[in-house]
């Protein structure tokens, strides 16, 4: 029972924290140091990933006549602009797929931890506040999906690949590059969230078949435990991404970088201390 409440909380802290640009990874990590979840080594890293499938299929129900390029409804130049949009989420997947398989283990072994997290969300911290001043005289040129145009996609996805480093937030990186490309925050908040569908899917594909090959088998316990952290995922995710596109409507993203500055900040304290005694 205490693994389930356990596995509520993480779902909860995943749910807010994938869609708002405040590294799910440096929140998991700060809520693992107080709250232990039961497993092997291998069970944790794969559960950290596969959770991230109860955040994404949120956006998929909620953007789900959107995204359908079979909707009876739609128009012919709808149903065009369908395919054309998950063209480009294809196109702006590449990087990730190519070059993010390649060295997303190597990232995670070597900069997981406290320090290398808190900077993160301190130096992106320091780059939201300063993209959104400079951004205020800017008149952006991508208002719509539609005025996309594929390079542009494949701008946000090579933006994606500096979210190998634990502690900048996918979410984040894309959303900034999308605004440093042109985009409005709109637009760069809900493609960020299309695109998450292919990378969330794949990563977390990727992470159950390395589990697999390993010899590993999930027990009836920790089955329960991603399954409910899942579906506390998902839920939870409904309530965000909704909060965050009618929030972007009327602000910025200052706030969220003011946040991650005292977030990293607490970390870096609190690793100091650890280190100390």
């Amino acid at each position: 029972m205490i693994e389930i409440i356990k596995a509520i909380f993480l779902g909860i802290v995943e749910g807010i924290t994938e869609w708002l640009p405040i590294s799910s990874t440096g929140h998991l990590i700060l809520v693992d140091e107080f709250l232990k979840l039961k497993g092997s080594p291998a069970f944790i890293s794969m559960f950290n990933v596969v959770i991230q499938l109860g955040a994404i299929m949120a956006v998929v129900v909620i953007y789900f006549n959107k995204l359908n390029p079979f909707d009876k409804n739609k128009t012919d130049k709808e149903k065009r602009n369908t395919w054309r949009l998950w063209t480009k989420v294809v196109i702006a997947s590449l990087p990730a797929a190519v070059i993010g398989l390649k060295f997303d283990d190597w990232f995670e072994d070597h900069f997981y931890n406290f320090v290398s997290v808190a900077l993160m969300l301190i130096i992106y911290g320091f780059a939201f506040i300063f993209i959104e001043k400079w951004a205020e005289e800017k008149t952006p040129t991508v208002t719509s999906l539609n005025k996309m145009s594929y390079s542009f996609a494949f701008g946000i996805g090579m933006f994606q690949l500096l979210s190998l480093m634990p502690g900048t937030s996918r979410s984040g990186v894309t959303i900034l590059g999308a605004i440093i490309l042109g985009a409005s925050r709109y637009v760069a908040a809900e493609f960020t969230f299309f695109l998450g569908i292919p990378v969330m899917f794949g990563a977390s594909g990727w992470k159950i078949l390395k589990f697999i090959k390993a010899g590993d088998a999930l027990s009836t316990q920790e089955f329960f435990v991603l399954l409910v952290a899942s579906l506390t995922a998902f839920f939870v995710s409904i309530f965000v991404i909704k909060f965050l596109m009618d929030y972007i409507k009327k602000h910025d993203f200052t706030i969220f970088g003011k946040y991650r500055i005292v977030l990293g900040t607490i970390l870096l304290i609190y690793a100091a201390i650890k280190f100390i005694f």
